[in-house]
């Protein structure tokens, strides 16, 4: 083969990706037989790769001068908050060995790693995402190789360099973590979904049905686009206050931000005045259409404004001088659907507001809001009704349901909140995905079920068919 066509074959997506797996596989071998002590250590290393505080700002300023997405205060304080709380569900759990043992069904359960990781991580997050994936993969004894948007690749490449680092100082082999080589493109990409054991997906839906196509076991995630209720149990104080805290943390990059708040017309100018309180200007019908016609350019979500600072949001909006100290925007809405783009997800720092006669209307609403987009991601309510968050829950297609709480510090996991630290939420078959939980280290590995011989547990024929045969007879 003349050089030159040798060159050409070498610097192809599949063999980038092959040089890549080679590296992740041989690492993975050395690591795949650690004790529990030795996976902790490995993921204390990552952890602290980006929670040492001077990283976290670097990243931090990465990513906002890289995508133009948050703001570098929050974004801090999200590397730190979720990587602490995500190192303290993985210290507290088994990975290696018998992590499950039911004697009364004589089951033994045996974890086992995967292998290679994939992992597609958004711009939304390029570093504190590829962390948090790392972590859960080596909690496993897993390598992974990380493809992070083209976007955010700058920063997941020094997250990468960081992690790589930290392992390195604790004598465990670098290649565990690795980044695919830039350019990251849609065939490189896909290729890496073929080559590896198990593909994660957090970001474009474009991605997580390219995942599901590969032919490799694929976890994907779905589309945020929260709606929360408002009745007249809540505290209305407490309630606009999270409300605010939440949608603008990291100027609403995050899937779990609030996008609407249905507000029961009781409480509704009472609500109103709290959340103006907490910093939200409300828009007249006039500025509506001006927010309208600059947040969406063609039918799309306008790139150059997304996930900005409010300040230059009221000024690109052509805002009145006193809504430039607002910390977000508020936007009167009916309808649901294309019709209505304030009725699907922003991410920017504006909240459509629904006026609704009663509870009955309020759920009504949430439904058709998230039946248009977000359906299976969540939703919450502030009440002191604990029988309506029962019945959301009850009633609707939504994976998680959240009860006086900031939704973008509850959904993802918090300390005050049971669900597990994550970065990435499954939203079940409702969106096609196949995980219908937050991710955890659980879906990075292979259990082997040890099963002994137990006393016989056989009912009658009576037992189990009487009831059908005493309505229908034999």
């Amino acid at each position: 083969m003349p050089a030159a066509t040798a060159f050409a074959c070498a610097s192809t997506p599949i063999a980038e990706v092959a040089r890549v797996m080679q590296k992740a596989r041989a690492a993975q071998r050395t690591f795949a037989n650690v004790d529990q002590a030795r996976a902790d250590e490995a993921v204390r290393a990552l952890a602290w790769s980006i929670y040492k505080p001077e990283h976290a700002r670097e990243l931090a300023e990465l990513a906002v001068e890289d995508t133009g997405l948050g703001n570098v205060a929050d974004k801090i304080r999200k590397k730190q908050r979720k990587t602490f709380g995500t190192l303290r569900d993985l210290l507290r759990e088994k990975s290696v060995g018998i992590i499950e043992e039911d004697r009364a069904k004589g089951i033994v359960k045996y974890a086992k790693p995967m292998g290679v990781i994939g992992a597609v991580t958004p711009s939304t997050n390029p570093g504190a995402t590829p962390v948090n994936k790392a972590m859960m993969a080596l909690k496993g004894r897993n390598a992974i190789v990380i493809a992070p948007s083209p976007l955010g690749y700058r920063t997941t490449e020094r997250a990468v360099e960081l992690m790589r680092s930290e392992l390195a100082r604790i004598g465990l082999p670098a290649d565990l973590v690795q980044i695919l080589p830039a350019p990251v493109t849609k065939d490189s990409t896909e290729a890496l979904m073929k080559a590896v054991d198990l593909i994660v997906v957090t970001g474009s839906q474009d991605n997580v049905r390219r995942a599901y196509s590969s032919g490799t076991p694929a976890i994907g995630v779905g589309a945020g686009n929260v709606p929360v209720i408002i009745d007249e149990s809540a505290n209305l104080s407490d309630a606009a206050t999270k409300i605010c805290a939440s949608k603008t943390f990291d100027n609403a990059t995050s899937c779990s931000s609030e996008n609407a708040v249905v507000i029961l017309d009781r409480i509704y100018d009472r609500a109103i005045a709290a959340l103006t309180d907490a910093g939200g200007y409300l828009c007249t019908a006039e500025q509506k259409a001006a927010v309208r016609d600059t947040l969406w350019q063609n039918g799309k979500l306008n790139r150059n404004i997304i996930a900005r600072d409010a300040a230059i949001l009221a000024r690109t909006f052509g805002l009145p001088a006193q809504a430039e100290g607002a910390r977000f925007f508020m936007v009167e809405e009916t309808g649901v659907g294309r019709e209505h783009p304030f009725s699907g997800e922003k991410l920017a720092l504006v909240l459509t507001v629904y006026r609704v006669s009663d509870f009955a209307a309020a759920k009504d609403k949430v439904r058709a809001i998230l039946d248009y987009q977000g359906k299976g991601h969540s939703c919450g309510i502030h009440t002191s009704d604990m029988d309506r968050a029962r019945e959301l829950a009850e009633d609707l297609d939504v994976v998680r349901v959240l009860v006086n709480f900031a939704h973008t510090f509850g959904n993802g996991g918090g300390f005050d909140s049971g669900l597990g630290f994550t970065l990435s939420m499954g939203c079940g078959s409702w969106q096609k995905n196949s995980i219908s939980e937050n991710l955890s280290y659980r879906h990075f590995l292979n259990i082997t079920h040890l099963v002994t011989v137990i006393p016989e547990d056989k009912p009658s024929e009576r037992d189990l068919f009487g009831p059908h045969w005493d309505k229908v007879g034999l």
